[in-house]
């Protein structure tokens, strides 16, 4: 049986990392990925206060 080979994700971004061996291409893909990163994160806050919200008004019949 083989086994198949489990690589580690490569990360796309470290807060703090070095960026000055990294080409204006790079910089601008890391760019792109945070702000895709922020607005999921948005969408997932949203989401969560309108469960909240929902929930606090049942509750409060």
């Amino acid at each position: 049986m083989e086994e198949e080979v489990v690589r580690p994700k490569k990360k796309t971004h470290e807060i703090g990392e070095d960026l000055s061996l990294l080409s204006v291409e790079e910089l601008k893909e890391r760019v792109a990925a945070l702000h895709a990163e922020i607005a999921r994160l948005e969408a997932t806050i949203r989401a969560k206060q309108t469960t909240r919200t929902a929930a606090d008004d049942f509750f409060r019949r």
